[in-house]
């Protein structure tokens, strides 16, 4: 697939990532699990309403994730949050074709996640204090249950 000026779709995604996208990893304490937490690692990209055929050619390039309405920032999400989308679809997807910005360094530390949650690890409370820290390097503390929260959950 093409696009303007012969710059072929994957640059454009990941130029358009630069710019708009997300890898976060998310938090919800969960007193079912044996760590109390659950992890959620996703990658998103956000638009607003009028520029919504960009996200949908995303999920085509993809042809994994979905879109949703953020009422939240009143915007459309393109999302991807099933670890075996993000392994084998997204992050070999970014690890062909770079990020250059100070998000190379989230998704290096996101790879990471994503490696130590397909591998169960974030059932330990060792390594889930592992993920949280490499978390919270890529949010920045924009998760809505603070850093220190989740470690003293896990240290009850």
């Amino acid at each position: 697939m093409r696009r303007k000026g012969n710059m072929d779709i994957a640059s454009y995604i990941t130029g358009f990532v630069e710019g708009k996208g997300c890898f976060r990893v998310s938090f919800n304490l969960r007193n079912k699990l044996k760590t109390g937490i659950e992890v959620k690692p996703s990658f998103s990209l956000s638009q607003h309403q009028r520029n919504i055929k960009a996200l949908e050619v995303v999920q085509s390039y993809f042809r994994c994730g979905g879109i949703r309405y953020s009422s939240k920032d009143r915007s459309y999400k393109y999302e991807v949050c099933r670890i075996s989308d993000l392994q084998k679809i997204i992050i070999p997807h970014f690890k062909k074709y770079r990020l250059v910005s100070s998000r190379a360094n989230d998704f290096d530390k996101f790879v990471m996640i994503c490696d130590m949650v397909a591998k169960n690890y974030h059932r330990n409370n060792h390594y889930l204090v592992e993920i949280i820290e490499l978390a919270y390097d890529i949010n920045h503390d924009r998760e809505k249950i603070n850093k220190e929260k989740l470690l003293k959950h896990l240290a009850r």
